[in-house]
């Protein structure tokens, strides 16, 4: 028994490590990048990573094999899914102003460990879907020299069939890759000003594509004899949207920006949604035009709008659309290199990551070792893999990011008020001490008896219809309010995903467990609601908490749910690696594990977060002690 202790013991210092909080610091605004990026200019960089090689290739596809001309339904659809990911992501890069995105989001909020593998999946995203991009690229200025690249490279080189290896080396992808990555690392406003001029470029080819699709559309083309406009019918309109989806992932790069925005509680909020608009008027417009130039069921799915202008006797158009194309993929690709570095850079400034990859040019102000080493690793990607087996290896990691991130604004939104008056910590005793426990957190929440009620406490209106929630902590029923919520969502999909096919369950009994599922679902968030949030009229809140985190999470699932079982595969094996590297270096080189130290007076433990975002610094050092320095601001 005397030996067994021990091991609890060092069993729960080792849980405590893992769930441990990123503090932020006094003044988030500090910072050793450079804060250059407008408003407009964060707009264009969203709107260059959302509108690229989907508006050519993925309009297309889908309006031929999955929805038809109900396609614009889809994108219609998709971007309102979308939106409630990217509310999730506005209030966060308006309220952590700092570089890392989903990373640094969940590590304000939900621990150490979830942080990393949500920021080792990002990094994944971003180098695969630069290599892809890139490969697309190559791929599309091939076609329009008649595949001259690939002919030369195949007689010269040499081609070969390996499983997940591409036909042929790509040295031309892996040039753009090099190339784009040469600019970015050379800072901020020179990657800014690329990304203005081949966004201008792409929206004037938007713009000419719309008006002249406008000018050749045949209403006849949606009429029955053709298909009609919904051929596939609702369902077909569904799968439409989980492929039309992943169109709008790119805004997270603005979030990923936020710490060198000028004004990242105005800008980042606005130009999230400035740039949603702007991608979802154009993918709707555009493949309104599509169907109508042409019967859907004759597009070419590999290049539908060139092709069509080529069909309708505009060759010179098509030549137009091929070079919006190049500029548009011009854009996802500077996007995409211009946040992975930033991630890269937030996870080894938290001691997380290799240190190198922390340091700042004194020149050019960005991180250019990380630039350049993932620009290279891109590169080789590029260069040897075929990337359409991994297209769906992405969309995996992204969801998860994004219900991560739909779950910290929750626990966000529960946690105390920070004080408006000085900044000392706010109490002595409880709140400041060392080692506290998960239970201890939950029912700080409400301890503070004042006149108004702190967020996580019962709303005093309701407390006459709820009082079987009075003997407990208010903390406590939050936080298993949000873990049936959770459990609920992910039975929900299961039953929507499953019901008919892998469940083999009778009708009756589906419509049964959907029923009793959602009841639960609504009932947790019920009864989240009935608790007091934290308001901030300061900085920019997502309306109808916890409404549309949990709708979001919920959709996240289901689209998660749908992928195939060899993308759980890849992405536990990748998990694996990723959890090799956090258990080798980062749980030890942790900035969080050196105030841990001996001779540390600090440490702060959380599963939900205890007190405000911004008073966690104050309450895991003395008021005496000088602020920990941001390994961010090397040299």
């Amino acid at each position: 028994m005397a030996q067994g202790l021990p091991s609890m013991a060092s069993l729960a210092r080792l849980c405590q490590k893992l769930n441990r909080l990123k503090p932020l610091e006094d003044s988030t605004m500090e910072t050793s990048l450079r804060r250059c990026l407008s408003t407009l200019d964060l707009t264009l960089l969203g709107v260059g990573g959302m509108v690229g090689s989907g508006l050519y290739v993925l309009t297309g596809a889908v309006a031929k094999d999955v929805a038809g001309p109900a396609v614009l339904l889809s994108f219609g659809v998709a971007a309102v899914a979308s939106l409630l990911a990217a509310l999730c992501y506005a209030e966060f890069g308006a309220r952590v102003p700092r570089t890392g995105s989903a990373y640094l989001f969940t590590y304000v909020s939900m621990g150490e460990l979830w942080a990393f593998l949500i920021g080792w999946n990002v990094l994944l995203e971003y180098i695969i879907g630069g290599a892809a991009v890139a490969r697309a690229w190559s791929g599309y200025l091939d076609s329009m020299f008649s595949h001259s690249v690939r002919n030369f490279t195949e007689t010269h080189v040499g081609s070969w069939q390996v499983p997940l290896l591409g036909h042929y080396p790509d040295f031309l992808a892996a040039g753009i890759i090099l190339l784009a990555s040469a600019f970015v690392s050379c800072g901020a406003r020179v990657s800014s000003w690329l990304n203005h001029t081949f966004s201008a470029i792409s929206l004037l080819v938007i713009l000419f594509i719309v008006i002249l699709g406008f000018i050749l559309a045949q209403p006849h083309n949606w009429s029955a004899e053709e298909g009609g406009f919904a051929p596939f019918g609702f369902s077909g309109v569904m799968a439409g949207t989980a492929s039309c989806f992943y169109a709008f992932v790119g805004f997270d790069v603005i979030a990923a920006s936020s710490e060198e925005a000028q004004n990242p509680q105005r800008s980042v909020p606005l130009a999230i949604a400035i740039s949603l608009a702007i991608a979802a008027g154009a993918y709707i417009l555009v493949s309104t035009v599509l169907t109508l130039m042409v019967p859907w069921h004759s597009l070419d799915p590999d290049s539908a709008l060139a092709d069509a202008f080529y069909r309708r006797g505009y060759r010179w158009a098509g030549f137009i659309v091929a070079a919006g194309s190049i500029c548009a993929m011009n854009t996802v690709l500077l996007s995409l290199l211009f946040s992975l570095p930033r991630i890269v850079y937030a996870m080894a400034a938290d001691g997380l990551f290799f240190q190198v990859f922390a340091r700042v040019h004194p020149r050019t102000q960005v991180p250019v070792a990380g630039t350049l080493a993932f620009g290279l690793l891109t590169a080789f990607l590029a260069l040897l893999l075929d990337l359409e087996s991994l297209v769906q290896f992405l969309s995996l990691g992204t969801l998860l990011a994004y219900t991560f991130v739909a779950t910290s604004i929750i626990v966000l939104r529960f946690q105390k008020s920070s004080p408006p008056s000085s900044p000392g910590p706010a109490s002595p005793g409880p709140l400041t001490k060392q080692h506290s426990s998960f239970s201890d957190h939950l029912q700080l929440v409400g301890t503070t008896h004042a006149s108004l009620p702190e967020p996580g406490e019962l709303q005093p209106a309701l407390r006459p219809y709820l009082s079987f929630l009075d003997g407990y902590s208010p903390g406590a029923v939050v936080t298993w309010a949000l873990g049936v919520m959770l459990a609920s969502a992910i039975t929900i999909g299961c039953v929507l995903v499953f019901g008919n096919s892998t469940l083999h369950l009778p009708h009756w009994g589906y419509i049964l467990l959907l029923l009793l599922t959602s009841v639960v679902f609504l009932l947790s968030l019920l009864i989240l609601g009935a608790h007091q949030q934290q308001y901030r009229e300061d900085l920019f809140q997502i309306p109808m908490v916890p409404l549309i985190p949990a709708l979001s999470i919920l959709l996240n699932i289901c689209l998660m749910l749908k992928l195939s079982y060899l993308t759980w595969v890849r992405f536990s094996i990748w998990l694996l690696m990723g959890l090799a590297v956090y258990f080798g270096y980062g749980i030890r080189h942790s900035k969080e594990n050196q105030r841990e130290l001996p001779g540390s007076n600090s440490t702060h433990y959380v599963v939900f977060p205890r007190g405000s975002l911004e008073e966690t610094v104050q309450a895991v050092q003395p008021p005496s002690q000088a602020p920990a320095q941001d390994p961010g601001h090397m040299e």
